[in-house]
Order: structure tokens, then sequence, then C-alpha cells
């Protein structure tokens, strides 16, 4: 495969996991590709199990195609070492029991916190703070972004690279609200609304100021 198709190959992955599905035309547009271009990756894509399309009808005319990524598809993205995650926390449940999964997760949880409080530390805005744990959480391997929507934030993760072991250990994702909430400090309050443990298919979380205009 040439770099040229493999890049492409990557940018319609990408587009579809943080965008969710699309019409051929779209993903050309968005990625400003020949509509052909686009059309021959996706077929190749679906051969490979990664995307899938549905039909859907928009009055006259036929059917235009959405595309979607599989399930199978998640072995293209990041996933930290999830098989050796599960087994390590499997491993902890027998040996300390539930108690002490729980006592490993808080104190992953408050690592986390004191690290990213300490990077956001030069943040003085919920603005800037919101940007800046997208940063982090995004060289972590959570594709996130912020985005403005109205007064509030919308901050979304399009991927959970620990999914599988947070499906062990739920606990691990519990925390990440709380953690979140210390990270963007009292000026903010922070809501999940989406949750890929859920069904969904990305975590989304609505922040708000918490500070009266």
């Amino acid at each position: 495969m040439s770099n040229e198709k493999a890049a492409t190959r990557t940018q319609i992955l990408d587009r579809l996991k943080r965008g969710g599905p699309a019409s051929a035309a779209a993903l050309a547009r968005a990625l400003k590709l020949t509509p052909m271009a686009v059309r021959l990756q996706l077929y190749q894509l679906a051969g490979e199990s990664l995307v899938e399309a549905t039909s859907q009808s928009s009055g006259r005319g036929r059917p235009t195609k959405f595309w979607m990524l599989t399930d199978r598809s998640a072995r293209i993205f990041p996933d930290a070492h999830q098989g050796l995650a599960v087994d390590l926390i499997r491993s902890m449940r027998e040996i300390f029991g539930e108690a002490g999964v729980k006592k490993i997760a808080d104190t992953h949880a408050a690592r986390q916190r004191t690290v990213y409080l300490e990077k956001l530390r030069s943040a003085k805005t919920l603005a800037d703070r919101v940007r800046a744990l997208a940063e982090i959480r995004s060289a972590e391997g959570y594709m996130a972004e912020a985005k403005k929507d109205g007064r509030d934030w919308l901050f979304v993760e399009n991927h959970c690279p620990i999914c599988s072991a947070a499906k062990e250990c739920t606990r691990l994702c519990a925390n990440e609200l709380s953690v979140f909430q210390d990270a963007l400090g009292p000026a903010a309050s922070v809501a999940r609304e989406e949750h890929i443990l859920s069904g969904a298919r990305r975590c989304a979380y609505r922040i708000k100021s918490a500070v009266k205009a």
C-alpha cells in the first residue's frame, strides 16, 4: 500500500472514530478528497470488517449509505495493553479481594489527580483548563476534544484505551468523573452525558461554569 493510500485510510478511520457515521460524500468533503477515492478505501476497509454501511432514505432518489466503524476496528486504535491490564486486575481480585481492587483503583485516581493538577497549574481560565485537559487525555490515547456548546463546554473522548480494563473494574471509570471535577477546579461543574461502557460511541461530559455571571 502506498503512503498516500495508507494516509487516506488512517484519515477515514480517524474521522469515523471522532465523528461517527458518515456518508462517503461527507467524508470526501471533510478530507478534501474525491468521493471515488474515499469509496475505494471504504470498500477495502469493509472487506477487512473494519467498517460497515447502513442505507438511510432521504426523500427522493436512492438511499444514502452511511459508514461506521465495526467492533473489530477497536484493534486499530491504542489499547494500552488491555489484555495484560485485565489479567492483572483479575489476579489482584483473587489475591486482595474486591476491597483491594477498589483501593488500587482509588490510588490510580489519586495519582492521575496529582498529575493533572500539576499540568493544569498554569491554565487560568476554565476554557484554558478544559482545552489543556483534552490535550493531556489525547496524549494518553483518548482522542479527546473540547468543544464550546452554548455557554457550556462539551468534553468528548472518542476512544477509550482502557475499555477492557474498565469493564473488568468499573471503579476506574467511576473515578474519572471526580478526577475531572478536581482537575478543572471549583469553577466547573462536570456531568457525564454519554458513556462508552453503557453502549455509546464515545464518552461525553458537559462542563458548566459554576461561577454565577
